[in-house]
C-alpha cells in the first residue's frame, strides 16, 4: 500500500535520511523504531507531504505522492498523528474531531465515525465540551489519534504515541491501535521509541539508525536479535 524507495531528505546542509526504502502492505501495523534524531519523524513527515524529498520515491496505493502537497496526501486517504499531538488547545473536543472531518462530506459517515470513536475511546465522550488544552497527555493522544480517524484514511501514521502518557493509559491506547487494525482494517506504519511495546504490536518492523535502514524484519525475528535487544530493549 506504501512504498519508500531511496529517498532522501535534507534539512539545509543537514542530510536527515540517506536512501531509505521501506514497504507497508494493506491490513498491516508495520513499526519503524530507533534512537533520537535517527530520522523516524522525517520519515512521516516526508511521506504525508509536510517536508519535500531531495530524490526518491514515495508511492501509496499505487499513486505517486513524491512531493505532493499534506492537504492532497490527505484527501487520497492517508492520515498522520504527530508527534506531540498537537491538538487545537483553545478548541474543544468535538471540536476538533470536526476539525478531522473537515474533507469529508458524507454527514451519515462522519456521525457513524464519531460514534465509533466515542465507543472506542470513552473519555473523549466525557470530556465532549471540554477544551482540548485541560485534558491529560494520554486523554489528547486518543483525541489526536480519533481527530485523524474523522478524516476516513485507509492508512493511518502514528508518531510517538506513547511520549509523556502513563503507563496504564499508553496500555490502553495501544490495545485500541490494535483493534482498530484487527476491526476497520486500517493500515498503520508506527513509529515509537518504546522499542518492546512497538514490536509486540506489529507485524513487521524497520530499524532506523541515523537516517539509513539497519535492519528489517518480521517483529519476532528484530525482538530476538542480538543487535536490537542490546540496543533497544534493555539486553
Amino acid at each position: 500500500m506504501l512504498k519508500v524507495q531511496d529517498l532522501h531528505v535534507a534539512y539545509g546542509a543537514i542530510n536527515a535520511l540517506h536512501g531509505v526504502s521501506l514497504e507497508v502492505g494493506e491490513g498491516e501495523i508495520v513499526t519503524l523504531i530507533g534512537g533520537n534524531g535517527a530520522g523516524k519523524s522525517t520519515m512521516l513527515r516526508a511521506v504525508s507531504g509536510l517536508v519535500r524529498p531531495r530524490s526518491g520515491r514515495i508511492t501509496f496505493a499505487g499513486r505517486d505522492i513524491t512531493g505532493l502537497p499534506a492537504h492532497e496526501v490527505v484527501r487520497l486517504g492517508l492520515g498522520h498523528v504527530p508527534e506531540g499531538r498537537m491538538v487545537f488547545a483553545n478548541l474543544t473536543v468535538a471540536e476538533n474531531l470536526a476539525m478531522g472531518a473537515y474533507l469529508v462530506h458524507d454527514r451519515a459517515r462522519t456521525a457513524a465515525t464519531l460514534d465509533f470513536l466515542f465507543a472506542t475511546f470513552p473519555r473523549l465522550k466525557e470530556r465532549e465540551r471540554q477544551a482540548a488544552g485541560t485534558l491529560s497527555g494520554g486523554e489528547q493522544q486518543m483525541l489526536a489519534i480519533g481527530r485523524a480517524l474523522m478524516g476516513q484514511p485507509r492508512f493511518l501514521m502514528l508518531d510517538e504515541p506513547s511520549l509523556g502518557i502513563a503507563p496504564l493509559l499508553v496500555k490502553t491506547i495501544f490495545a485500541q491501535i490494535r483493534a482498530i487494525n484487527r476491526d476497520r482494517g486500517l493500515t498503520i506504519l508506527l513509529v515509537e521509541q518504546n522499542a518492546n511495546l512497538a514490536l509486540e504490536t506489529a507485524g513487521r518492523g524497520y530499524v532506523l539508525e541515523t537516517g539509513r535502514i539497519a535492519l528489517a524484519g518480521d517483529a519476532a525475528r528484530l525482538r530476538a536479535d542480538p543487535q536490537v535487544r542490546s540496543a533497544y530493549l534493555g539486553g
